[in-house]
């Protein structure tokens, strides 16, 4: 099977056509794009590593729930059949649908966050950050520093710093500390796991200061397939027991439910207890997504997700979900290719500040390692680095990000080991001619998440 694969849990029942296009016809696609891969028509593609957000392939199940969605705007049946899973799988008493999981983030921070507030995660993703800094607060990232390390095969990279939370809710007192987030598992620090331990101490950190715990759920069944590999006390434990006593901890959730709920669109805002707040998280999502009781969403949406967020439990389904970034990581060790050590759960997180040291922060390596890739195989990956951390909403000067990473997002239940073994040999290819690459100056750029439109040129 090769090092770390499982086999696939399920047969294929239906396939779609993909390409491979010229290189000069890839030459021509990214320079129309402004060489930036968000710019692509997908059916330029090859293998669509971009965002594991979306794009999986839902079950004969979800597609049989679809049929049966009940499209009524208030009191749908398949609103309570979502509810119905929820309490089972979270044990929270409140649930909210929305359309995605940055539509959970602009619904809450609001609420949380304010001018002068700051929110502190292990690591906040792109629109987490975002949603922050537009509700008038700040960001500030705590991730242990085991992450810094790529090469390091430390079990749960992911984890918060609590040493280093505990310092910076007292620097900036608990009153302006509006929210701390888990963010599970660790998205931009490489798709890594945080352990229940780590959930646990940073949840005591919490109640002692008074500051709502919040977790930013979109990989939550991925972070307990790690939690029970990893953490020996959880080794005969259940998925579905890892789920509920983690977010036993926690007061809240956020989740794009395009994720581990494997459905196209959809996401979810969670409340254990706390009635009031979940009032002001209703009356927000009247106005911003629609009635509570649909969030934006289409019937068979919601009872696509209500059967999705059980299948993404399945310890079997995880094995080989997990398995495939552990072979696509093991192809890329024998080349040499570095990457966040262990593998991640849903991605491969390319280090592209060690591939191509030679590129600096400001002219994004990991952007020009994406563009390289879609040019030499049709891959399509993106960068979570300098390019995606954008600007200093105040100053207005390039950030520095902590790591400049290619990611390969790898969509659920989509591509075979072949396809893997294509994105492996790619970068093999690209190794070689490492040295030659070169980076790439913004052309024209948003105020806010620029990453997904921005325009850029080659530096000569």
């Amino acid at each position: 099977m090769g090092a770390g694969y499982f086999a696939e849990p399920f047969r294929i029942k239906m396939v779609e056509p993909i390409r491979v296009l010229s290189d000069e016809e890839r030459l021509a696609r990214i320079e129309e794009a402004g060489f930036n891969v968000f710019n692509l028509r997908a059916e330029d593609v090859y293998i669509d590593l971009l965002t594991d957000s979306g794009t999986g392939a839902m079950s004969s199940r979800q597609w049989a729930g679809i049929m049966m969605g009940d499209e009524s705007y208030s009191g749908a049946r398949s609103y309570y059949n979502l509810l119905d899973s929820c309490s089972e799988i979270f044990g929270y008493r409140y649930f909210q649908p929305v359309h995605q999981g940055r539509a959970a983030e602009k619904v809450v921070m609001p609420i949380l966050l304010g001018k002068g507030k700051v929110s502190i995660a292990n690591m906040h993703f792109d629109t987490t950050r975002a949603h922050v800094e537009i509700a008038g607060a700040r960001a500030i990232d705590c991730v242990v520093p085991e992450a810094e390390d790529t090469a390091s095969e430390a079990p749960f990279k992911g984890n918060m710093d609590i040493e280093g939370l505990r310092l910076l809710v007292e620097e900036h007192g608990c009153e302006k500390v509006g929210v701390v987030i888990m963010t599970i598992t660790n998205n931009s620090a490489g798709g890594q796991p945080v352990s229940m331990e780590n959930i646990r101490e940073t949840s005591k950190i919490c109640k002692e200061y008074g500051i709502p715990f919040m977790i930013d759920a979109a990989r939550f069944a991925e972070n307990a397939f790690f939690i029970k590999e990893r953490e020996p006390k959880y080794k005969d434990v259940t998925i579905e027991e890892i789920v509920m006593e983690c977010f036993s901890y926690a007061d809240l959730f956020t989740m794009s439910a395009k994720k581990d709920a494997i459905v196209n669109i959809g996401g979810l805002i969670g409340v254990r207890e706390d009635a009031g707040l979940f009032e002001k998280v209703k009356a927000a999502t009247i106005p911003l997504e629609g009635f509570i009781s649909y969030g934006g969403l289409a019937g068979r949406d919601l009872e696509a997700m209500a059967i999705g967020l059980k299948e993404g439990i399945d310890l079997e389904y995880l094995r080989y979900r997990i398995g495939q970034s552990r072979y696509l990581g093991e192809r890329l060790k024998e080349s040499g290719i570095p990457f966040q050590s262990p593998a991640g759960g849903h991605a491969i997180f390319v280090d592209a500040g060690k591939l191509l040291p030679h590129i600096p922060y400001n002219e994004f390596p990991a952007q020009a390692l994406a563009i390289e890739l879609y040019k030499e195989a049709g891959i399509r990956a993106c960068d979570i680095g300098s390019f995606m951390m954008g600007r200093d909403p105040d100053t207005r000067e390039q950030l520095k990000s902590q790591f400049e990473f290619t990611r390969l997002a790898i969509p659920r239940r989509v591509y075979t080991q072949s396809h893997l073994d294509v994105v492996a040999d790619a970068l093999a290819e690209i190794k070689k001619r490492a040295e030659n690459l070169r980076g790439y100056r913004i052309t024209w750029e948003p105020e806010v998440l620029r990453h997904f439109t921005a325009r850029l040129e080659p530096i000569k």
